[in-house]
């Protein structure tokens, strides 16, 4: 019996035939990075008409393709090998006769809003900062905080670097913001940050810090997925309160500074967001205008700067001064207009501000490297 046991439990672990060869193979295998960085994908499914990979590729040459086309073997078993891409980390589906699936023989899973996605890592550049290495390693913390702002209690992620559990010293602070449709799971899953600020840290190129990722959705308690079903009908109605995630940040600093051993200066505090999050960026700098001597917005809203009571503000942001603007858009990106529009206002009114421009669009590719780029010029003096 328990060797009938183990045979079926070996057989189950095995699928087909490989689309290039005949010999079995294990699903683990797939999707295989190959040495010139070419990816072999394989779906099994016999009896389909048609299967199409896309994903957010981008080729060796810098060209971007989101489709590839696959075919199928005589077992049934569909397969693409792409060009040689760019180290980096990949989202991708399946197209099976017109319904998008992902990949069920490969466990790295991405969730972006209502969207999921399957996700495959490209080393030997970029691809190695998002990979786990033999560094120290810090923790994720999931905490809930009270906002009597918002009256209720709300959840957040936080990143301690390695030191932080052994050590007593202090530490300065990021607050690092999702955007529309994400949560406070969005930066440490899609956006890689624990590996991002691990790797960095060991390398020796940012300084040790805390990174606060909230929850930017004032309907939410949490993201949809931890809190059920309500509130994910709230997520799709988008229900909010009257209050704003901007007018209840000073919760979350309080919080952090109460619970965390932090350095309570603006100094040491930083602030950062995409998209909503740049937005929410854009205006929690403004609305605590002696809080941070650094601000990053990486592909932000920044809607509402013509509005006298939001100039008199970023004015008064301007006279208090700090250490670091930071600007940061893809040329392909919708919101790289109102970004340039934006500062040409900030250049009017003499407020100083660093831009980084980049190729691509409104993507996790570029927020992730926008984080890379701007943790090593923080907190340096």
């Amino acid at each position: 019996m328990k060797r009938l046991l183990l045979i079926l439990v070996l057989a189950s672990m095995a699928l087909t035939t490989s689309a290039q060869g005949g010999r079995n193979f294990a699903r683990t295998e797939f999707p295989r990075v190959n040495d010139d960085n070419s990816v072999t994908f394989i779906h099994n499914a016999k009896d389909a008409k048609w299967v199409t990979l896309i994903g957010d590729f981008t080729l060796q040459d810098g060209k971007d393709q989101r489709r590839f086309e696959m075919t199928r073997n005589e077992r049934g078993v569909w397969s693409v090998t792409t060009p040689p891409l760019r180290s980096e980390i990949y989202s991708y589906n399946f197209i099976v006769d017109g319904v998008r699936i992902c990949d069920g023989g490969n466990m790295m899973r991405l969730r972006d809003g209502e969207n999921h996605f399957s996700s495959v890592i490209v080393g030997g550049d970029r691809g190695d900062l998002y990979e786990v290495q033999d560094v120290p390693h810090g923790e994720l913390h999931t905490v809930w905080y009270s906002s009597p702002t918002l009256e209720k209690d709300r959840r957040a992620v936080i990143y301690t670097p390695a030191s932080y559990a052994s050590g007593k010293g202090k530490y300065p602070v990021l607050y690092l913001l999702h955007g529309m449709s994400g949560d406070e799971t969005a930066w440490a899953e899609l956006g890689r940050t624990a590996q991002i600020m691990d790797n960095l840290i060991a390398q020796g190129k940012c300084k040790e810090m805390i990174v606060v990722m909230t929850n930017g959705n004032a309907w939410q308690q949490s993201a949809p997925t931890h809190s059920g079903g309500r509130a994910m009908q709230h997520y799709r109605n988008r229900q909010q309160g009257e209050a704003s995630f901007e007018d209840s940040f000073g919760d979350v600093i309080a919080y952090v500074e109460k619970n965390f051993r932090v350095i309570k200066k603006r100094q040491a505090r930083a602030i950062a967001g995409l998209s909503m999050g740049g937005g929410h960026s854009f205006n929690i700098s403004r609305l605590y205008p002696k809080t941070f001597d650094y601000v990053a917005l990486f592909s932000a809203a920044v809607r509402g700067f013509n509005d006298d009571k939001v100039q008199a503000g970023l004015k008064a942001q301007r006279d208090n001064g700090f250490k670091l603007y930071w600007i940061a858009c893809g040329t392909d990106d919708f919101l790289y207009k109102l970004n340039c529009d934006y500062m040409k206002y900030l250049d009017s009114i003499d407020f100083p501000y660093t831009w980084r421009e980049s190729d691509g669009g409104h993507t996790w590719r570029n927020w992730r490297i926008y984080l890379a780029e701007l943790v090593p010029m923080l907190f340096t003096e």
